[in-house]
């Protein structure tokens, strides 16, 4: 699949840089663990990350998780922290995967793997169903849709599996699967955050 757009990681909160992403619960709850200065890094806010995980209270536990735009990894993190099987983390930039992979290795998490991949053209390929996606790209980079459709189409979703959209609220509408049903939806700012689960068609 030829990549039609240039990606860029998540945004730094108040444009800070570097920092750290707080792990909230689970068997590292309370690490802080570091985040490479990066152009574009926008880390999910500790609220709507504990919001996300609340409504994924009974899914999470030895789930396969999929973080599409992983940048500081603070989905990720939580994700393993709380129980789940496995993480595959996707993330462009070739410093912020290394960062990945030097906090995985202080928490000796040995459950998750770095890709440093466009998400698109990983997503190209036949996939693995995975249980649990995050799709939290960086904003008003016109992604998502594409996503959705790759998700879907090369069998990267269990058949109930649980998706995760964080996007600017002004985003235009989705063009969500019919057998995608919104579980769960909350604003913070100027950002939504929907969680989807699936039914098999």
């Amino acid at each position: 699949m030829t990549q039609r757009r240039q990606q860029t990681t998540r945004k730094t909160q108040n444009n800070r840089p570097g920092g750290f992403v707080r792990i909230i619960s689970g068997q590292w709850r309370g690490r802080k663990l570091p985040v490479h200065d990066v152009e574009g890094l926008r880390p999910t806010t500790d609220r709507v990350k504990e919001t996300l995980f609340n409504w994924l209270a009974q899914d999470i536990y030895q789930s396969k998780c999929l973080d599409l735009f992983t940048g500081s990894g603070g989905l990720s993190f939580e994700a393993l922290s709380r129980g789940a099987e496995s993480v595959t983390m996707l993330e462009l930039d070739k410093k912020a995967a290394a960062q990945l992979e030097i906090n995985l290795n202080t928490v000796k998490a040995t459950n998750a793997t770095v890709i440093n991949s466009d998400s698109l053209r990983f997503l190209s390929q036949t996939g693995t169903p995975h249980d649990i996606v995050f799709i939290d790209p960086p904003f008003r980079k016109d992604l998502i849709q594409d996503v959705i459709t790759a998700l879907e189409n090369n069998g990267w979703l269990t058949p109930h599996a649980m998706i995760y959209i964080e996007a600017e609220k002004e985003l235009g509408q989705l063009a969500i699967p019919s057998h995608w049903h919104l579980h769960r939806e909350k604003s913070a700012g100027q950002v939504c955050y929907r969680l989807f689960a699936r039914e098999e068609p």
